[in-house]
């Protein structure tokens, strides 16, 4: 998530570029999902409800689903996908190509105003990239940039981007994701992370909504920006307010009564199945490109690089024990009620290039766990049991579920006396903090940028990733720089399964679980969109 130096940023490639086979993934909703982008709502406003925490408003300072849902409604972007499809096109720009193998130019619409009344021209743009970088904020995305040597612009509606690689496959689609939001120079820090309420005050403001009144994680009021002109249009309500629910069992009784209008995420299985009978409300699905995974800390991991008694072998058998060990379909059986599927591979299953690398590698060969394979991998490398394992998981960022789903987690790893598993939970604004200091082991979950496999690849296991956990394979960072240039989509398919079977084999985290998106609306709501762009957009709903 940041990129601390030179090295990285020649090692990272920046993520994006929808591949044709990945398109199929934006018709998968279903048949309950009313689409976007109607002329035919009312001016009625709405309440959405979400258990999502902000991190920071900043794009410069956060890199998670609960801050992006604010900047997607708030910040205008030079590339956008329209609702009901993941396939980018100029926003605020009126094109956009490469103009050279290195250079990728973007023409600005004409007279781009913020709420405020700031000019918005090229001199923002370049602003908000540079910062960017220069802030690199371990919370942020910055990492997304790689691929960025230099911003020019020529003139104020011409912005021409600098790649240190030719031919990148993801630029297009990293102008849309959350390292790409525009925003004020004049309103915002060029070396460091603006405060929220300096980002209010200053009306800086330019997409779908501008915001009235923010109380962080509690209540945000939004209201149409009337000078946004970008390609998504007008909304299609006089203006959304946002509650924050840190217990979703609140959301959804919320949800149930009509009290809210929509609500997403995240509610647990058990009350999306109740739902479903509840004749007040509709569930709707979208395609799932959403993973839940382990990270192992490579430095403060049992046997890691300054853990004591450090020793890489040892290290590696405590992993390939604990991979032994997991029995994914109980958890999903058991914790999901089949909400989410078991994940053996590092892109998730409907991206090109998805393998099931980690099946045929750990437990019993078939996708299940094996006690004896584990015992034998621990006593292969010499290692005492039990081994203490510090796990930690956060309860209100990932759901309801995670506290059954971590108690699960824990048992299987303690089967047969191998482990000793102690659990933690820490609320999430402080888990993002805590964890890039060193949990050794901890977890995760990833929804995609954007829909390609790189951006299951190259944010996760490019040297300085934005998990900071020290993971470092040579060849694994040659073959991310080669698929992420490669307009071969064949070769590029194969260079991507192969980085997903070296990384098995280093176990730099463990993939459990991929689900579906799904949220619950009034039966009166339309304009749901829940695609492949992976973007849930507030402008399209109407009742």
């Amino acid at each position: 998530m940041s990129l601390k130096t030179s090295t990285r940023a020649r090692a990272l490639m920046a993520l994006g570029a929808l591949s044709a086979s990945a398109i199929v993934l934006a018709g998968c909703a279903s048949s309950n999902n009313s689409g976007g982008g109607s002329t035919g709502g009312s001016t009625q406003p709405l309440i959405i409800g979400t258990t999502d925490k902000i991190t920071s408003i900043d794009p410069a300072g956060s890199y998670d689903n609960g801050s992006f849902a604010v900047m997607n409604q708030i910040y205008p972007f030079l590339m956008n996908s329209k609702y009901g499809t993941a396939e980018v096109t100029p926003d605020i720009a009126t094109s956009a190509e490469f103009t050279s193998p290195t250079e990728y130019t973007v023409k600005l619409k004409p007279g781009l105003k913020y709420a405020n009344g700031d000019a918005l021209d090229s001199s923002d743009v370049k602003f908000s990239f540079d910062r960017m970088v220069k802030i690199n904020d371990p919370n942020g995305p910055a990492s997304l940039l790689g691929n960025l040597e230099s911003v020019e612009t020529p003139d104020a509606t011409t912005v021409v981007f600098h790649l240190k690689n030719p031919n990148d496959q993801t630029w297009a689609q990293v102008l849309s994701s959350p390292a790409a939001p525009i925003v004020d120079e004049k309103v915002f820090s060029a070396d460091k992370v603006t405060p929220d309420d300096t980002i209010v005050s200053g009306k800086a403001f330019a997409g779908q909504y501008e915001i009235k009144s923010y109380k962080v994680n509690q209540l945000i009021d939004y209201v149409p920006y009337k000078g946004y002109q970008g390609e998504l249009g007008a909304a299609q309500n006089s203006g959304v307010t946002v509650k924050y629910y840190a217990d979703a069992s609140n959301l959804k009784l919320d949800i149930g009564q009509g009290n809210v209008d929509v609500a997403f995420p995240s509610l647990s299985p058990a009350d999306i199945s109740d739902l479903k009978t509840n004749s007040k409300v509709k569930v709707v699905d979208g395609p799932g490109g959403a993973i839940r995974y382990i990270v192992w800390n490579f430095n403060t991991m049992p046997f890691g690089a300054t853990a004591q008694g450090a020793d890489a072998a040892k290290a590696l058998a405590v992993r390939q024990a604990a991979a032994d060990l997991i029995d994914r379909s109980a958890i999903a059986k058991d914790v999901y009620k089949d909400t989410f599927t078991p994940l053996y591979s590092y892109v998730a299953q409907g991206f090109t290039g998805a393998n099931e690398s980690l099946k045929g590698l750990y437990g019993d060969g078939k996708g299940g766990p094996s006690l004896d394979k584990a015992k034998q991998t621990l006593a292969a490398a010499g290692v005492t049991t039990p081994v203490t394992l510090n796990l930690q998981y956060n309860g209100d960022h990932y759901g309801p579920s995670s506290g059954d789903e971590y108690a699960q987690i824990k048992s299987q790893l303690e089967n047969g006396g191998l482990f000793t598993v102690n659990l933690a939970q820490t609320e999430w604004v402080t888990y993002q903090k805590q964890r890039v200091d060193g949990y050794p082991v901890y977890q995760l979950g990833w929804f995609p940028d954007f829909s390609d496999a790189d951006n299951y690849l190259t944010p996760f296991f490019s040297k300085e990733n934005f998990l900071s956990n020290h993971y470092d394979n040579a060849q694994v960072q040659d073959l991310l720089a080669k698929e992420a240039t490669n307009t071969d989509p064949a070769s590029r398919k194969q260079q991507i399964q192969q980085i997903q079977d070296l990384v098995a084999k280093d176990l730099s985290t463990i993939p459990l679980l991929q689900g579906t998106q799904i949220a619950v609306v009034g039966k009166d709501v339309q304009g749901t969109t829940l695609d492949a762009s992976f973007k849930f957009r507030y402008a399209p709903l109407h009742k």
